[in-house]
């Protein structure tokens, strides 16, 4: 996702306002379903335990996709950061041609549209290169950290070292995009903080690496006991380094329930077919029947008694 490295802070964009989404599926970005369920398993984990305590951060939102669903778990007294360029200009002529390539119809209005229509609230918003992060956000202060921000590997080097600053011991970092053929330079970044051994890798899944720069063992201690309990997703253990790396694919997962609208849209109701002529006009079927049945005569004195009543 966008995403920077040198750029001044700036105001929002002042184009039209783009449409509240009326469903999260409706908000454009990337975030896998079983990626969205290991985010609710290590999310949720942490809400359950009193001990979890620290905020949440994303380095690099797009149109807010993932943000809308780490909204969901932020508490009362925690703060939720995000961190993008979003229309801001790159000066880095590398990195702006990124964002020009594949984030044209990024802007700062439309994240938080998509946002507020799912949140009361707008998280902390940082409009700035994601090298800003490790000046702005408190030390240790994090426990889930997403990073997935610039693709370039200066860029990336940095953020790894920003979450490295800003995450609490025993936090959740999520790098996406660690094997994806079209960034190596994240895959260059990722793997060379994990072979120095300072960032302990937790997990893998097809798009995201899950790690801690603290101790990784109670993370798959607890991971592997419940991904036993799981038929929609398959596991195994290697071993790099001598270090275990739990793999996570998915077989037919669903997604957890989504978030849902403040002010979903109504429901339209179908339309009622209109009705006969002879329903909406009170005795029409029986004059019709007295027209076929009775002597003219009599059919006659009957229209102009009517006739006189309605005169």
């Amino acid at each position: 996702m966008p995403h920077a490295s040198h750029a001044s802070v700036t105001t929002p964009d002042d184009g039209p306002t783009p449409p509240a989404p009326t469903a999260y599926r409706e908000v454009q970005g990337w975030f896998s379903a079983y990626d969205q369920v290991l985010f609710d398993w290590f999310l949720t984990r942490q809400n359950s335990d009193e001990r979890q305590q620290g905020d949440l951060l994303e380095l690099g939102a797009f149109l807010g996709k993932s943000a809308i669903f780490l909204g969901r778990y932020l508490r009362p007294g925690e703060e939720f950061t995000v961190c993008d360029l979003f229309d801001s200009p790159a000066t880095d002529d590398v990195n702006a041609a990124e964002n020009r390539s594949s984030y044209p119809t990024l802007t700062r209005r439309g994240f938080e549209t998509n946002y507020l229509a799912f949140h009361e609230a707008l998280p902390t918003l940082i409009q700035a290169p994601t090298s800003v992060v490790a000046d702005r956000v408190k030390p240790a202060s994090c426990r889930f950290v997403h990073v997935d921000a610039s693709h370039l590997y200066e860029h990336v080097a940095t953020d790894i070292a920003s979450s490295r600053r800003v995450a609490a011991p025993d936090a959740v970092v999520v790098f996406d995009d660690y094997r994806s053929e079209h960034c190596p330079g994240v895959a260059a970044a990722v793997w060379t903080a994990v072979v120095t051994g300072e960032l302990n890798p937790v997990c893998v899944s097809a798009s995201k690496l899950y790690a801690t720069w603290g101790d990784p063992a109670p993370h798959q201690a607890a991971l592997l006991a419940w991904l036993e309990q799981r038929t929609d997703l398959w596991h195994g253990v290697d071993v790099i380094d001598g270090r275990p790396l739990v793999r996570i694919g998915d077989q037919g997962v669903s997604a957890p329930e989504p978030p849902q609208p403040l002010h979903p849209a109504p429901r339209t109701q179908p339309a009622r077919p209109p009705a006969p002529a002879a329903a909406r006009r009170p005795g029409a079927r029986w004059r019709r029947l007295a027209k076929d049945l009775l002597p003219p005569v009599v059919t006659r004195a009957v229209v102009a008694r009517n006739r006189r009543r309605r005169g």
